[in-house]
């Protein structure tokens, strides 16, 4: 069996196209439809009752567009919507919390784990409870870190301001003589675009883990199982779309796309505005 249809993601604003990045590369016959919802970005700050809202407008966005799959590329929608938008649609629904944290319980040698998020992903306890599930003797400190999702939102990737953000979110898990974790769990799909400057912080002691490349094999798997691959002979279609600053968003996805990126458009999401598409890339 195969199926030539689409695979959707989405997230709250151009984190998750590190996820989307990293499903190309694993899935390279896969077309896929990414939706960035910059305008409400971030997704961190706000109440649960607001992040499902916002989720479940985006997952409708990508259900209308007959996805088979959907990713929630988005940290904060996967720890704190995932059990309501799978009651929602049909389409399987895979997050980057369950896959991020396999490879975090992976990657330690001493089970001490630091986890950086956004304020609502660690208040939901997702990603510590995920973590003790695949190995029990884990010590997690899950810390938020506020300041690093707008700088990735305004295109500041490195410099002073990057430098001494990173610093500041990262000292409550360093120890003064020493490093008092052995694995750094990125959760927040935005923080692999500071991946240079976070390196830099922890030194060459500590792992640094995202949950993209993860995600990315997990999706192989559900596609596999599911039967809903690529046939070999696709010739798969990208499309990207944003609900915020499309020239903006643009400058991220080249980052990271290159010349590929063409034609981002402009998403009106059904509580503002009905017909309006998303483009290629």
């Amino acid at each position: 069996m195969s199926d030539r249809r689409p695979i959707g993601l989405f997230d709250s604003g151009v984190g998750g196209l590190t996820v989307l990045q990293s499903v190309r590369r694993r899935l390279p016959r896969e077309s896929t439809i990414y939706l960035g919802d910059n305008e409400r970005a971030p997704y961190g700050p706000r109440t649960d009752a607001e992040v499902i809202r916002y989720s479940g407008e985006c997952l409708d966005q990508l259900v209308e567009r007959d996805v088979k799959a959907i990713v929630v590329a988005c940290n904060t929608s996967a720890s704190v919507a995932l059990p309501w938008l799978r009651r929602r649609t049909e389409v399987p629904i895979l997050g980057v919390v369950r896959p991020g944290a396999f490879a975090a319980a992976a990657a330690t040698r001493s089970g001490r784990i630091g986890v950086i998020a956004t304020q609502a992903t660690v208040r939901s306890g997702a990603y510590p409870a995920a973590i003790v599930d695949e190995r029990p003797d884990a010590q997690v400190t899950a810390h938020p870190t506020t300041a690093l999702v707008p700088l990735v939102e305004a295109g500041q990737h490195q410099g002073p301001e990057v430098e001494a953000a990173v610093a500041e979110a990262l000292a409550p898990l360093l120890a003064a003589d020493g490093p008092a974790i052995d694995t750094l769990l990125l959760g927040c799909t935005h923080y692999p675009l500071l991946g240079e400057v976070i390196g830099r912080a922890v030194g060459p002691g500590i792992a640094v883990i995202d949950s993209a490349s993860a995600t990315a094999s997990a999706l192989a798997v559900v596609l596999e199982v599911d039967g809903i691959a690529a046939p070999p002979d696709q010739v798969p279609v990208h499309e990207l779309g944003t609900t915020g600053d499309v020239a903006a968003f643009e400058r991220t996805a080249r980052r990271l796309f290159g010349d590929a990126v063409t034609d981002v458009r402009q998403v009106r999401l059904p509580r503002e505005t009905v017909g309006a598409g998303v483009g290629r890339a």
